[in-house]
């Protein structure tokens, strides 16, 4: 089967999902792929929609390669330079848009996958979000770059902040869209043993994956089956085992890493791009629903985290869920285009 040209980093139980089956929902189409080309950890046979480039260091004692792609201006150059965070379900070709999109108004644009996700180095290592940030601040350096604009979805909301308390003067602004870590979830959801959730890993399906795909979208989209093609061509691997374990990892990290103490000390023009119907609690299944049943309110956490982000911008997209620069692509750009250029 020809695969297509975006990518999701990992395979991932239903960790997140605002819910496994999103209502209101087109029911979408459910292809199998057990005739599918494998897809192994480096994402070998996945196009991603701009040349990968490598860079190699030394993580935990461990050599590893971030890859990255480095778009230049296709418009008039404004010497201006974005980098953009991806989520713990995606890899950065989930940017195809956004990255076509600020190439043609004069950006250069800087897509790494993070380590552990996507065509990047996937080490069995205890993962922190401070080490995610200095392999971003070494990939500038690689890069010649002193100062970007960061634009982080999901997860990479919480790499964002990190990243901008760590090293402020690289950044010149900060868009979160639709950052998980708004909310403690150590506060609500029980801890789980790396064991126990590589087992819930091993256990998934590309229909219970389809689900969980389902929930961060309002209305779903075919183009959105991508991301369970890659995740049953992935699990075809015998590769698979070791992605269930880097994606428990990864979820360790953003369980012990909430990022609500530290919006208060950023420092850096900030905007919140926050789709309201968005109701992601991240581990959500390990918790009752009278528990769970407050949380993931995306509309409220928005509100919260602006007041608790001096002279933070709010734009909130109504009908919209997890992911806006996928769900309503011209509405985001808009938003997203007006901060950068207010920032000059």
């Amino acid at each position: 089967m020809k695969s297509n040209t975006w990518t999701m980093a990992m395979a991932a139980v239903c960790f997140s999902a605002s819910v496994c089956l999103a209502q209101g929902s087109a029911t979408p189409a459910a292809p199998t792929y057990a005739q599918s080309e494998p897809l192994g950890a480096a994402m070998e046979g996945w196009a991603y929609p701009f040349p990968v480039h490598s860079l190699q260091f030394d993580m935990q004692g461990q050599l590893v390669r971030m890859m990255y792609m480095d778009v230049a201006p296709t418009g008039t150059p404004n010497g201006r330079t974005v980098l953009l965070m991806h989520g713990k379900n995606f890899g950065s070709d989930y940017w195809t848009g956004t990255l076509r999109t600020l190439s043609a108004q004069g950006y250069r644009v800087i897509a790494p996958d993070q380590i552990g996700f996507g065509k990047s180095s996937k080490p069995e290592i205890r993962y922190h979000f401070a080490d995610l940030a200095r392999n971003t601040d070494r990939l500038l350096t690689h890069l010649g770059l002193s100062r970007v604009a960061v634009v982080a979805n999901s997860m990479g909301g919480m790499l964002g902040v990190h990243f901008a308390r760590m090293y402020p003067q690289r950044v010149s602004a900060l868009v979160l869209e639709n950052p998980l870590g708004l909310e403690d979830y150590t506060l609500h959801i029980p801890p789980q043993a790396t064991d126990n959730l590589v087992k819930l890993e091993m256990a998934q399906t590309p229909a219970t994956y389809r689900n969980f795909v389902r929930s961060y979208f309002p209305m779903w989209q075919p183009d959105f089956e991508r991301f369970v093609e890659q995740f049953a061509r992935v699990q075809l691997s015998a590769e698979y085992p070791r992605f269930a374990k880097v994606s428990a990892l990864t979820y360790q990290m953003i369980y012990d890493a909430p990022i609500t103490a530290e919006l208060p000390r950023l420092n850096v023009p900030t905007l919140l791009a926050i789709g309201q119907l968005d109701r992601t609690v991240f581990g959500r299944r390990f918790a009752p629903p009278e528990v769970v049943r407050p949380l993931g309110n995306f509309a409220q956490l928005g509100k919260t985290a602006q007041s608790q982000i001096a002279g933070a911008k709010l734009v909130e997209f109504e009908g919209v869920g997890h992911v806006p620069h996928l769900e309503v692509p011209e509405r985001f750009h808009a938003a997203l285009l007006q901060f950068l250029q207010e920032q000059r």
